[in-house]
This record gives structure tokens, C-alpha cells and sequence, in this order.
């Protein structure tokens, strides 16, 4: 499995390297690692669930492989869209300089995301979270537009602030190791955690509050979110797929693992706690400005918002029921959020607008295209029978069961709020009649922008209905090790 995993690594990597190749070798490399990487991560799943795979500086365990097949899968799926989503612009005089910056920052970016939940140690994750940042940003702002160039200073000024608050919970929970372990002490993830129960509390719970401002800088947690919608709208649509669909996430990893540290040297109360702050004030806010949004791509940037809120909170309700529901939370939001961005991505090429008054008629011009968008927010908005349903069922479920009523019950609320805001919208674009006059040929793009929306919806159906069963024994143990107590 050693083979496997450093292939799963390397191959996106391989993939940058050709990316400087003419076009149509970058787009083959893109989409054939996006595609082995989601199959070489899919082969770690029995492994993994059994034992943690331990290989140099690197350790891979079962909430690293949850979080790996997530991205894998956001990964495959947008290599392929991003074909159809060039290919109108292949006329364009700067097109081959273009496509080989895009495709040479979309695989370093897909390559950094495989990389953080990997390495074995805290400074080495922040260091890989650091790497997605300055690749994203380049990304986001690729089309060299005065909106794109805003947005990505904006999202590096804020991103990078936070990620040096984070770096700050690094030094202080290297404080707190090596005072029990020693001054050799390296960060790694397994010494630390079998001391968890001797560490100083203070430094501890220091450290905790600042990784959670810090590396919830990049999860999109209110207070400091305020990059994310900007970033999202700006950015080329296969980029905001990746960012929302995997960054986020990716980063929300980070926060877990501090979690990990703090439960044991502390126990769940205090580390419960906070995140239960951010995650509710996040879901406040995200669903009320759902309410309210003209632009289809911020709109989704906001729907991002709310469900790492509501991840936040299932983490913060520590019943086993409730962290088996985020970490199937975390692979549904990925594939449905990677097709919604995918979907709104189809809708503006062929309307030539973001604005979501300017789309209307979906149905009539694209068949096939618009109802799938519909459906992602359908099951974005957590209705049956589709994964995310499953996932904030287990959430609520946990949520009861374990005395947290008056949160569960706020939680049910904001997200039903949060789904009117997305139904609203949706529902003018797609079902709506268009306009007298306008002039919208009916069809798809291409057969490119169609193929990975159809994967992800047969994804969202099977983790809805039937999830595998290695998947849910990988997730069991996944819970177990968040429920892990030293003292």
C-alpha cells in the first residue's frame, strides 16, 4: 500500500510537470491523474480501514482517507469539465500560454489538497495548507480581469493573516509537546496524540482558539470568511469547484485535527465549544444572505459557508452518531458542491452572465444541464435521496441523542432558511419561462460539461441510499479516533 499511496501523490504532480506540454497533452494528463488519483485513493479505503499506513513522513489514518477521497473525487470530476469549459476559448490569440498556466496551477493545486491530510505532523500540514494558498490565488485570478485581481489580493491578505494565526497554534502546540516529549520533538501526529493526556492546558486550549481562526480562515468560518465570495465568483468556474468542493474542506481537515489533540489533553467540552460558536454564527449568516443573492456564483459561495457551519457544529455535538454524519458530510458536500459549481458554470457560459436575473428558461435551453442543476441544489438542500440527506440526518440524530436539543432544533431552522434562499433562486433560472425575445440556442455545450455532472449525481444517490460497506467501516473508525479521550 506504500506503492499506492505514493502514487496517489505523485501523480498530480507528474500531471503539472506535462501541463507546460501544447494543450492537448496538459488536457490528457490532467484528466487521466485526476482519474487515477480518485481510483488509487479508492484502493486505500480497505487498508485504511483496518490500520493507519505509516511511510516516512507520511501517515495516512481514516479521517486523512476520508478527507483524500473527497478531494480525489472534486479532483477527477472538474479534470474532465475543465476540457468543455476551454474549449470555447481555443480561438483566443494567448489561449496556449492560457492553458498551460491553468492547467499547470489546477493540478499543483489538486496535488497540494492530496498532500496536507498525508503528512504525518502539524508544521508539515500547515506548510501544504500554505501551498494551497498561494496556488489558489494565482488561480483565481488566471483571467487577469479587475474583479479576479481584487479578489485574489483580497483572498491572499485574509488567507495569509489567518494562516500566520495558524502557524502561531503550531508554535504554541509545539510549546505544549515538547515540554512533556522533549526539545526533539518534530509535531508528528502519533507521539503527540499518546501524550495528549500530560500536555499543559493552557497552551492546549491556546492553541485550539487560534487554529480555528486561523485555519477557519480558509474553511470560510464567520468572522473571517469574507474572502470567499469574491474569490468564488472571480475565479474560473473548475477553480471554484476545486475551492469550494475540496479547499474548504481540505482546510476544515486542519481544524479537525487540532480538535483531535484537544479532546484528549482536555477533553470534548472546551474544544466542543468553540467550534459550536463558529459553526452557528457561519450558518446565520450564510442563510440569511442566501436570501438576498443577484450573483449565482456567490450565491453558491455562500451555500459553502453554511455547510462548513454545519460541519463545525456536528464536530461540536461529539456524539459518534454526529461525527459519522460530518465525515459522510464532508464526501457528499464535496461531490454536490464540485456539480453545482459545475452546473452554474454550464448556465453562465450559456447565458452569458452570472447574474442570476439574466438566466431564465433553463429548462427549455439546456435539457439536460438544468434539471441536473437542480438537482444538486435539491440535494444541497439535504432532501432525499441523496447523500447530503443521509449525512445531516446522522447529524441531527447525534445531535438529540446527545442532549443537544436546543441547537439541533436551530440547526433544522437554519438550514431550512438556507434552503429557501437556494430554492428561490434556482427555481426563477431554471424553471421560469424565458423572456419574450431572447435568443438562447437550445443545447449543451459539449459532452465534456455534461459527463462529470452525471457522475456526481450517481455519487450523491449511492452515498444517499446505499454507501459501501468499506466506506462506512472506514467512517467508524474515523469516529473513534475523534472520540478518543487522553484524560
Amino acid at each position: 500500500m506504500h506503492i499506492v499511496l505514493l502514487a496517489l501523490l505523485i501523480v498530480p504532480v507528474v500531471a503539472a510537470g506535462l501541463s507546460v506540454a501544447p494543450y492537448r497533452i496538459a488536457r490528457v494528463a490532467t484528466v487521466v491523474a485526476g482519474a487515477a488519483s480518485f481510483v488509487l485513493a479508492v484502493c486505500l479505503v480497505p487498508t485504511v480501514a483496518g490500520h493507519t499506513i505509516r511511510f516516512g513522513f507520511l501517515r495516512v489514518d481514516a479521517i486523512s482517507m476520508v478527507f483524500l477521497l473527497a478531494t480525489s473525487f472534486v479532483y477527477a470530476t472538474v479534470a474532465v469539465y475543465a476540457i468543455g469549459y476551454l474549449r470555447d476559448e481555443q480561438d483566443e490569440p494567448h489561449f496556449d500560454r492560457y492553458s498551460r498556466r491553468f492547467f499547470l496551477g489546477f493540478n499543483v493545486f489538486a496535488a497540494s489538497m492530496l498532500w496536507a491530510p498525508a503528512v504525518d505532523g502539524l508544521a508539515l500540514l500547515w506548510i501544504a495548507i500554505e501551498i494551497t494558498t498561494v496556488v489558489s490565488a494565482l488561480l483565481v485570478a488566471i483571467d487577469r480581469t479587475d474583479g479576479a485581481t481584487e479578489a485574489s489580493w483580497k483572498y491572499v491578505l485574509i488567507a495569509s493573516a489567518g494562516l500566520g494565526i495558524a502557524l502561531l497554534a503550531t508554535i504554541f502546540l509545539y510549546y505544549a509537546g515538547a515540554s512533556v516529549l522533549g526539545q526533539s520533538y518534530d509535531l508528528s501526529f502519533s507521539p503527540l496524540l499518546a501524550a495528549a493526556g500530560r500536555l499543559p492546558d493552557t497552551a492546549v486550549r491556546l492553541s485550539f482558539v487560534l487554529a480555528v481562526l486561523g485555519f477557519g480562515t480558509k474553511v470560510g468560518l464567520v468572522p473571517v470568511h469574507t474572502w470567499l465570495p469574491d474569490a468564488h465568483a472571480e475565479a474560473p468556474t473548475p477553480v471554484s469547484a476545486l475551492l469550494s468542493g475540496a479547499l474548504l474542506a481540505t482546510s476544515f481537515y486542519a481544524v479537525l485535527r487540532y480538535f483531535q489533540v484537544a479532546s484528549a489533553a482536555l477533553g470534548h467540552t472546551f474544544p466542543q465549544m468553540v467550534l459550536l460558536v463558529f459553526g452557528v454564527a457561519s450558518l446565520l449568516l450564510a442563510s440569511l444572505y442566501l436570501l438576498q443573492q443577484r450573483n449565482i456564483k456567490r450565491m453558491l459561495a455562500y451555500s459553502s459557508i453554511e455547510h462548513m457551519g454545519i460541519l463545525a457544529i456536528a464536530v461540536s455535538f461529539g456524539a459518534p452518531l454526529a461525527l459519522a454524519g460530518a465525515m459522510l458530510h464532508v464526501l457528499a458536500h464535496a461531490a454536490a458542491k464540485g456539480n453545482a459549481f459545475m452546473g452554474a458554470g454550464t448556465l453562465v457560459q450559456k447565458f452569458g452572465t452570472k447574474q442570476i436575473s439574466g438566466i431564465r428558461g433553463g429548462m427549455n435551453v439546456l435539457p439536460f444541464s438544468a434539471p441536473a442543476f437542480l438537482l444538486v441544489i435539491l440535494a444541497l438542500s439535504a432532501l432525499p435521496p441523496f447523500g447530503i440527506f443521509r449525512s445531516e440526518f446522522l447529524i441531527v440524530a447525534g445531535g438529540l441523542r446527545g442532549g443537544s436539543h436546543t441547537m439541533t432544533a436551530l440547526l433544522v431552522v437554519l438550514v431550512t432558511l438556507a434552503f429557501l434562499g437556494l430554492a428561490v433562486g434556482v427555481t426563477r433560472m431554471v424553471v421560469s419561462p424565458s423572456p419574450s425575445g431572447a435568443a438562447v440556442a437550445r443545447g449543451e455545450l459539449n459532452v465534456w460539461m455534461v459527463v462529470p455532472v452525471a457522475i456526481g449525481l450517481v455519487a450523491l444517490a449511492v452515498l444517499g441510499i446505499h454507501p459501501p460497506g468499506e466506506l462506512s467501516t472506514l467512517i467508524d473508525r474515523a469516529v473513534a479516533e475523534l472520540t478518543r479521550v487522553g484524560r
